[in-house]
């Protein structure tokens, strides 16, 4: 099994190394796609991650906030880290992620050591059917209502869809913008403080449990990282509280595969179009 070493797709995809002057050099894989090239939100952001924890005393990445400035494509890409306060505990930065064309995004980023001691209080993993009970939205993308083109993204992380919130993809949408699945990385490496902050943006808008299909650009996004997580499935919980005026709210929840909530998100989105 693969194992935090280079090795893996998502390492490949997301490594970071230095060069001559200040900037950091990245090489942006097109196929961590969301369709028609434009690369997930979440993959940005551990690209920008690594640059972060590259250049902090510290190992992990536990709050990051990304402002995304347009749709990012494969290709060369720079990262300019500038260093903010540090300590013993955690480090502050902010980063920079461009392309030839400018920056995609900007995060304010604090580091830290993270461990798995356990928690004082966790919000309760929702009950949920196990992996091999739930809908693979990739073996079964002919079985959808409409047709449908499955990004590249799907290639790198399998997804296993709560049936309780994945009946739009058979035609019979639900009132409530809420998505539920199990998630890992298709080559079997397992989740750590970088992976979730890509499962923090990794679920289709949550819009598509009502029907409304489309791309739903990030605008804003805020992970924060509480704990490492123990090895197999995470289940993702996205939630929106408010669809109106062209804008929407998605908050997230992580859980790992021993119910420890070990992430949580909040993003700000275009409405799908």
């Amino acid at each position: 099994m693969p194992q935090n070493d280079q090795s893996s797709a998502f390492d490949l995809a997301t490594a970071v190394r230095r060069a001559e002057g200040p900037a950091l050099l990245a090489d942006l894989d097109p196929t961590w796609d969301v369709g028609n090239g434009i690369l997930n939100g979440g993959y940005l952001l551990s690209v920008a991650g690594r640059a972060a924890v590259l250049e902090s005393p510290h190992d992990h990445p536990v709050a990051m906030s990304a402002s995304y400035l347009r749709a990012g494509s494969g290709g060369p890409a720079t990262l300019e880290v500038t260093p903010g306060p540090a300590g013993r505990t955690l480090a502050h930065s902010l980063v920079t992620l461009a392309d030839d064309g400018g920056p995609l995004i900007t995060v304010q980023a604090t580091t830290a050591t993270l461990t798995d001691a356990a928690s004082e209080y966790s919000v309760p993993m929702p009950v949920v059917p196990g992996p091999d009970e739930c809908l693979d939205m990739a073996a079964n993308a002919h079985l959808a209502a409409v047709p449908i083109t499955l990004p590249g993204i799907t290639q790198h992380v399998h997804s296993r869809l709560d049936p309780a919130t994945a009946m739009w993809a058979l035609g019979q949408p639900s009132e409530e913008p809420v998505l539920r699945a199990w998630v890992r990385l298709a080559d079997g490496r397992p989740a750590d403080p970088m992976s979730l902050l890509l499962f923090a943006d990794v679920l289709p808008p949550t819009s598509f449990a009502t029907g409304k299909m489309g791309w739903a650009p990030t605008v804003q996004l805020q992970v924060l990282v509480r704990g490492l997580p123990a090895p197999g499935w995470c289940l993702v919980e996205a939630r929106a509280s408010e669809i109106a005026g062209g804008w929407t709210d998605e908050d997230y929840r992580i859980w790992d595969s021993t119910g420890r909530l070990v992430a949580q998100s909040r993003q700000l989105a275009r409405t799908a179009r």
